[in-house]
């Protein structure tokens, strides 16, 4: 029988080392697994240039996973290598498939800076050189003595790279591309260029490059034995190499991949996808700006809209969608955090839709302490447990008013009682007239979420008039005395039969 997927982001950035998440994803996996997580996004397991302060994304050492004495600690911020592997068994014993979050864009916390000659790019056209070349000291010697040539023997320098953001001997940061260098192509137009992000960039059109980074993944699966990759930053990356880089580790296993292409153009991802062959999905990053614009127009967004140039939409086995991450959080440079009152709406849409696969953030489900950011698990909770057993069969939209939106999922034979009606407004609240199809006619129908006390009967054609109130959503489903003793304990009900 065919289950919907959720995968859920297990970290947020403001996440401490003393809060051991890895052992913390041991003791709760088998907590998400029963309300229906089925997929966990890890966070980058290897150590940063910050040791066990880093979140990941400042790769120093991709072999070093919490294994070696290196930047400071032994463990990243995380815990140790020994834990890592310990969270995605305890993950992969309650059925969950695991995402690896990995980081091939650059690298940062080099061990030896060198002489390189170098042209300073400007920072708004890379295309564009405001120097000629000169000589700098650039941080692009990575040796890796604390791992002493285990695992592999390449050691980086300047050649590995397409340039870098500091002089060391003029103490000047900028964009400094190496001589006898140039950005690679098919990435990003954006700045004219937008290969270069930070750190010492990686040049893809190295072939040393190409076959240390495709030994490096396959030692990775045979190692972690992850099920998913969840590529960071692929905008900046040449696209071929991104494809050819997959396609080895599918010679491998059979694995999944997600990139995320931060862009709120529609094209851009398209295109990205289509220069992919299509095997690499993409984070639907204008779905969540219309989702965060929703959230902060004061119930005047006009929600007949809300899924319109969206990659969803347009391309939907190929999205994943989501509400916030941890680039969104406030303090980020992409902050864009979603306004709590909007999260059930925003979290409905991508769950109980059919498109997609959905992805919780951590930082919505636990909370974000250091933002006094309080948990919704309660609310998400309720949704991901409507999306694992109700929301099947047949969508119909009902997306027909500028406050109060709606859909029908009809059900189908593989799950009992399964079939729902979704509505929800941003601004007053109201009802909408549906139809559910034959097979929930003449049923009595009753508020999943608790928003609206009363119930709704669909007559033998099966129309009925639901209801939600203002900036909220509810979630209509089946009551079936026969089925839950009559008191509409769904959760009762499902927690025993599990």
């Amino acid at each position: 029988m065919k289950e919907n997927r959720t995968l859920m982001q297990y970290f947020e950035w403001y996440l401490k080392p003393e809060d051991k998440l890895w052992k913390k994803v041991i003791a709760n996996a088998q907590d998400i697994a029963t309300i229906g997580i089925t997929d966990v996004w890890l966070p980058p397991a290897y150590k940063g240039a910050g040791g066990k302060y880093d979140v990941g994304y400042s790769a120093y050492d991709l072999y070093d996973l919490g294994e070696f004495d290196q930047k400071g600690s032994v463990e990243t911020k995380y815990g140790t290598k020994e834990e890592y592997l310990q969270a995605i068994n305890e993950l992969h014993k309650n059925n969950i498939k695991v995402y690896a979050d990995i980081v091939l864009n650059h690298k940062i916390g080099a061990d030896e800076p060198e002489t390189v000659y170098a042209s300073e790019e400007e920072q708004k056209n890379r295309n564009i050189d405001k120097t000629l070349p000169k000589k700098i000291i650039a941080w692009t010697v990575y040796n890796f003595k604390g791992r002493n040539n285990k695992y592999s023997d390449f050691k980086w320098n300047y050649t590995h790279f397409n340039g870098t953001d500091w002089d060391e001997s003029g103490r000047k940061n900028g964009i400094f591309r190496f001589c006898g260098k140039h950005w690679d192509q098919n990435v990003d137009t954006e700045n004219g260029n937008y290969d270069y992000l930070m750190g010492a960039d990686i040049d893809f059109n190295n072939p040393e490059v190409v076959k240390e980074l495709i030994k490096w993944g396959k030692w990775y699966l045979e190692v972690t034995e992850v099920d998913a990759f969840r590529l960071d930053a692929v905008k900046h990356i040449k696209s071929t190499f991104m494809a050819e880089w997959v396609r080895a580790m599918r010679e491998e296993k059979p694995i999944q991949c997600v990139g995320e292409y931060w862009n709120r153009d529609l094209k851009a991802l398209i295109h990205y996808i289509e220069k992919t062959n299509s095997s690499i999905p993409l984070f639907d990053v204008p779905l969540h700006y219309n989702l965060y614009e929703a959230s902060n127009s004061g119930g005047k967004y006009d929600m007949a809209k809300i899924l319109d140039n969206t990659l969803v939409k347009e391309m939907p086995q190929l999205a994943v969608t989501f509400v916030d991450n941890h680039d969104t959080e406030q303090g980020q440079a992409l902050f864009s955090w979603i306004q709590n009152w909007f999260k059930p709406l925003a979290y409905a849409l991508i769950l109980l839709r059919k498109d997609g696969l959905p992805c919780v953030f951590y930082g919505d489900f636990y909370g974000v302490p250091s933002g006094n950011i309080a948990p919704m698990r309660d609310w998400l909770e309720k949704l991901i447990k409507a999306r694992k057993y109700f929301a099947y069969g047949e969508q119909i939209d009902y997306f027909d008013h500028h406050d109060v939106i709606g859909w029908v999922r009809a059900g189908d034979d593989e799950h009992q009682n399964s079939g729902m009606v979704v509505i929800m407004s941003d601004g007053p609240g109201g009802g909408k007239t549906i139809n559910v199809g034959k097979r929930l006619a003449n049923k009595i129908f009753y508020d999943y979420t608790g928003n609206v006390k009363e119930t709704v009967y669909v007559d033998k054609e099966g129309n009925g008039i639901f209801y939600c109130n203002g900036g909220s959503v509810s979630v209509w489903v089946n009551r079936d005395g026969d089925l839950v003793n009559g008191d509409g304990d769904f959760d009762n009900f499902y927690n025993k039969k599990i």
